[in-house]
């Protein structure tokens, strides 16, 4: 996949990860959406070096989606612990 690729389905996962946590968030929208794009490489980078599922060149591989959901979740749940969570 190209870069573009990977910043689309960041974009995608950070959704995902926003709907699957909702909630208001210190960065907002921008913030959010960042981190969907680094959960996007974490997640891949995970699943290649640990679970020993290298990313598929697919952009509709189901797997490659779930590591990218699963990274955002995980930077996303990082940064509600780091930077405070506004539902408190």
């Amino acid at each position: 996949m190209s870069i573009i690729s990977w910043i689309i389905l960041g974009l995608l996962a950070g959704v995902a990860a926003k709907v699957l946590l909702p909630g208001r968030d210190p960065g907002g929208f921008i913030g959010t959406t960042l981190i969907g794009v680094a959960g996007a490489f974490v997640g891949g980078w995970i699943s290649a070096r640990w679970l020993d599922h290298p990313i598929s060149k697919n952009f509709y591989d189901g797997a490659t989606w779930a590591a990218a959901i699963g990274g955002s979740l995980v930077l996303l749940i990082i940064y509600r612990l780091l930077f405070g969570n506004s539902r408190d």
